[in-house]
């Protein structure tokens, strides 16, 4: 769908770096604009909402979309009456809204029409069910004690032969909680249902108690292994809601971290995926380069994982000449160690027994259910946010973006080694020619405006809605691309056994508390 099409919304261009548009419209133009999006072979990005209510109870709530499409991110908000909280369901064109609109509704009490799932997602039963977080009223040293506690009803398989094994939400080693319900015959899976919320821990509404000059190491803690995807997205959100500019070095610097993050979790997954194919080698050298990657960030960042290293207006930390050196030679050791791994697992018969043709999830699948970020790019969903809509220092070079078509466990493998020497190639060209200049820009804290941050994390894109009013923060929805990714999971382990689920579910390595927040 092309942006300009919508001549019955009046739209507002968020930033000259970002291709990012937001406008506000009725109901029937806000489902018809989904509607397109999706006919279109657009994505939903995101879905939230927002209590912009004052003091008084007066004023409305907002349900927000984040739609992309070949032009960009189309952000349209939908009002809603105090006396009307209801608002159309786009589980009819975007197969992972239902997991979304049921959070919409256990934080503030606003109803898809239409929905038929209506358990609680997130809530697990540590607050009643007319108890809404988000709500301006809500206060979380509320006493919600003394409710009562409703199992949550599992969808169950009958037939002959059928048995099933729940796993979690604790598990058998260190592992964030969530709980896996298998349906089966024998080890064939016939059906998995997942149960998350279990990281649920309130950044939403912590976020509404912060200054947004310190909204960026909240934003950086969503989830630890993409702290430099979420404080950049963060960082963007406020930049653009501000119209500073960002150093041209700040903005190099902040690349180099961020395809560092990506590099570092793609080496501990591929040890993991191949210690879970009975390869312990592979996890002994990948956890090796891995720890060899994370002390050089913390030798040249001051944090292994890079965090509060990206602040609004730039960067906290710099490189000198002799950190370049380092970083550089680092990049060339890795690659020449990631080559010979790659041909040592491409040649391993075990271990392309196990990964070839497990957890596959067609390219027809993928696009149906709206699978994104690396684990769609190998399933043939050909979207990469740093080369379809590059924000800088991204044009320069380009990236050459990492695909597959056979979306089974094998190519995710594939995708991650080739990602790795693309991301040590854009390295290697960035820190050679550092620009010269500051690596921040002084900020002022904002009254009021909104913004938007996209970013490509290593493991998908991740956005951030920054919504300032007053000087504070009224709203900081943060946005992980697990919430598309974990509904396809339970359709790619269907037809496998049992004991391929590990190695099924770390090829995809979703996050909870990304998830759950």
């Amino acid at each position: 769908m092309n942006i300009a099409a919508l001549a019955s919304v009046s739209l507002q261009r968020q930033s000259s770096a970002l291709r990012v548009w937001r406008g506000s419209c009725q109901a029937d133009v806000w489902l018809a604009a989904a509607r397109e999006v999706a006919e279109g072979g657009g994505r939903l990005v995101s879905l939230w909402g927002c209590d912009r209510r004052d003091g008084a109870g007066s004023g409305h709530f907002i349900v927000s979309a984040a739609l992309a499409t070949g032009d960009g991110l189309l952000c349209l908000e939908l009002p809603l009456t105090a006396d009307n909280l209801i608002y159309p369901d786009l589980t009819p064109h975007f197969a992972c809204a239902p997991r979304l609109q049921r959070t919409i509704y256990e934080m503030l009490g606003l109803d898809a029409e239409g929905a038929t799932d209506f358990r609680f997602w997130l809530n697990h039963g540590d607050w009643p069910g007319d108890y809404f977080p988000l709500r301006r009223e809500a206060s979380a040293r509320e006493d919600l004690s003394g409710h009562e506690v409703v199992d949550y009803p599992f969808i169950a398989v009958e037939g002959d032969g059928v048995h099933e094994i729940p796993v979690g939400p604790v598990h058998a080693g260190i592992i964030e909680p969530g709980h896996f319900r298998f349906s089966i015959v024998g080890e064939k899976i016939l059906r998995l249902e997942e149960r998350l919320g279990y990281k649920h821990k309130g950044i939403d509404k912590r976020f509404e108690t912060m200054p947004p000059l310190q909204g960026h190491r909240l934003a950086g803690r969503v989830s630890g292994d993409t702290t430099v995807a979420y404080a950049w997205a963060y960082c963007m959100a406020l930049e653009s809601a501000t119209g500073i500019e960002v150093p041209r070095r700040a903005l190099a610097l902040r690349a180099l971290m961020l395809e560092r993050e990506r590099i570092a979790n793609h080496l501990g997954d591929l040890g993991a995926l191949g210690n879970d194919a009975a390869f312990a080698l592979g996890l002994a050298q990948f956890m090796r380069l891995k720890e060899d990657w994370l002390r050089l960030n913390d030798r040249l960042f001051g944090h292994r994982l890079m965090m509060d290293c990206v602040v609004p207006g730039g960067t906290e930390a710099d490189l000198d000449a002799e950190g370049v050196v380092a970083l550089l030679a680092q990049c060339n050791a890795i690659e020449c160690e990631v080559r010979a791994l790659r041909d040592l697992y491409d040649e391993h018969a075990g271990l392309q027994d196990r990964f070839i043709a497990c957890g596959r999830v067609t390219p027809k699948l993928a696009a149906r259910l709206g699978l994104t970020g690396m684990a769609g790019r190998a399933s043939g969903i050909a979207v990469d946010l740093r080369a379809d809509f590059p924000v800088p220092p991204y044009a320069d070079p380009e990236v050459r973006m990492a695909t597959h078509r056979n979306g089974d466990v094998a190519a995710r493998v594939i995708v991650r080694f080739d990602e790795i020497v693309e991301s040590l190639r854009l390295i290697r060209h960035w820190a050679a020619a550092l620009p010269e200049g500051p690596i921040r820009a002084e900020m002022a804290c904002p009254q009021a405006g909104f913004g938007i941050g996209w970013v490509e994390g290593w493991r998908g894109e991740v956005m951030v809605a920054l919504e300032i009013d007053c000087g504070r923060i009224r709203r900081c929805h943060c946005h992980d691309p697990s919430w598309q990714n974990w509904p396809v999971l339970e359709h790619a382990v269907i037809g496998d056994i049992v004991p391929d689920f590990p190695l099924i579910n770390k090829s995809f390595n979703l996050s909870y508390a990304g998830h759950d927040r």
